[in-house]
């Protein structure tokens, strides 16, 4: 389904919702209008009838002056003053006052029944809306994987093509085999954060948790991948607390944590050296993982939207970033998996880039965390968009 079958089919439930508020409006407004003159002529009519009735019980007691009771009896909404009969004012005040509360109830049942009905309008519309943006994310999903995976395909199948060819250089050749190795990788990055996703909604669950001191698991995983990043440019500054952060983690899950944080920071950094500072710290009972660029940024509209599950924003047909939109997603699935928070800011000295803060408990403050004591750390509900 293209883009602009989503965009037309969303205009045409706007205006299929804007036709039926206006007709529920103008259908209630009518009904209350009826309501209102029906009473208002029930009234009126009363009223009359009354005087009606006490003026003919005035010539028929004129006649036959024995009646007057027989007449009070058959009309208890007059009263025999005087000589005369006359409408009891108060029981036609109490009339009155009787259809002017029935007025009001059909005016709150009205107005009620608006409210209800709206509200029901706005949640029904809020779902359609939040169903039309993950079937465009989906969409947008299956265009990047498809992208993903045939790009360095086609590149792979290049450079075989070419190094079938006889006659190439040693350096040419080591070149040719350094592409391969990086799309390889590129490949392989993709897939497991799609396998990464899928097993994440299956089961919901980590692997074993253990106490790690993330002073020294951070600078490790970093020396791990570092060379893979600087290929594309990076520059990582690591700068250690200076004292144990242990925290109770999943070393495969917080690899992958750090790794799509590194891989989002490089990513979205334009220019051929990519600064990224990567910065532990203790505070109070929480270890503290902050991983800095000096990128593009993410419009603080956006900040909680990059956690989202396919979330890219603009469109694939013009996008040059790489991804399929579950490095995010994972990261915050992840860390939240491990009792932690994540969140995106702007950086703080003002200058373009972003920060992403990774916060953990700290071993002392993880023993109340349900599953922290080396079983599996089980998620409640999966976050989704």
């Amino acid at each position: 389904m293209t883009t602009g079958h989503l965009r037309r089919r969303a205009r045409l439930t706007q205006w299929v919702f804007g036709v039926i508020i206006a007709f529920l409006v103008a259908q209630v407004a009518w009904w209350l209008w009826f309501q209102a003159d029906y009473i208002g002529g029930v009234t009126a009519a009363t009223e009359a009838a009354w005087h009606d009735d006490a003026v003919l019980a005035d010539r028929i007691a004129a006649i036959e002056p024995t009646a007057v009771d027989e007449l009070l009896e058959a009309h208890p909404h007059l009263r025999y003053e005087g000589g005369r009969f006359a409408v009891d004012q108060n029981l036609l005040a109490a009339f009155v006052a009787e259809q002017r509360s029935a007025l009001r109830m059909f005016r709150y049942e009205g107005v009620f029944f608006v409210f209800v009905v709206l509200t029901g309008l706005y949640v029904l519309a809020r779902s359609l809306a939040a169903a039309r943006e993950l079937e465009r994310r989906q969409h947008n999903f299956l265009l990047a994987v498809t992208h993903e995976f045939k790009t360095p395909i086609s590149t792979m199948r290049l450079l075989v093509e070419t190094l079938q060819y006889r006659g190439q250089s040693r350096e040419r050749l080591d070149d040719y085999l350094r592409r391969l190795e990086r799309e390889l990788t590129r490949l392989q990055h993709s897939s497991e954060q799609v396998l990464a996703s899928a097993r994440l909604e299956q089961i919901g669950q980590l692997g074993e948790a253990r106490c790690e001191d993330l002073d020294q698991l951070v600078p490790a995983l970093v020396a791990k991948v570092r060379g893979a990043f600087e290929a594309r440019g990076a520059r990582i500054a690591v700068v250690p607390a200076g004292e144990r952060l242990d925290v109770r983690v999943s070393s495969e899950a917080f690899e992958l944590v750090l790794t799509n944080l590194l891989d989002n920071a490089v990513k979205y950094s334009p220019g051929t050296e990519k600064p990224v500072l990567v910065q532990l710290a203790r505070r109070g009972e929480q270890a503290v993982l902050v991983v800095e660029d000096e990128g593009v940024g993410v419009p603080p509209e956006e900040a909680e939207k990059v956690f989202e599950r396919f979330y890219r924003p603009g469109s694939e047909m013009t996008r040059r970033s790489q991804g399929v939109g579950l490095g995010l997603y994972l990261v915050r699935s992840n860390v939240e998996l491990m009792g932690g928070r994540v969140v995106c800011q702007p950086r703080p000295d003002g200058r373009a880039g972003t920060r992403f803060t990774v916060t953990l408990p700290l071993e002392a403050a993880a023993q109340a965390v349900p599953g922290a004591s080396g079983a599996p750390v089980r998620r409640a509900a999966g976050r989704s968009a």
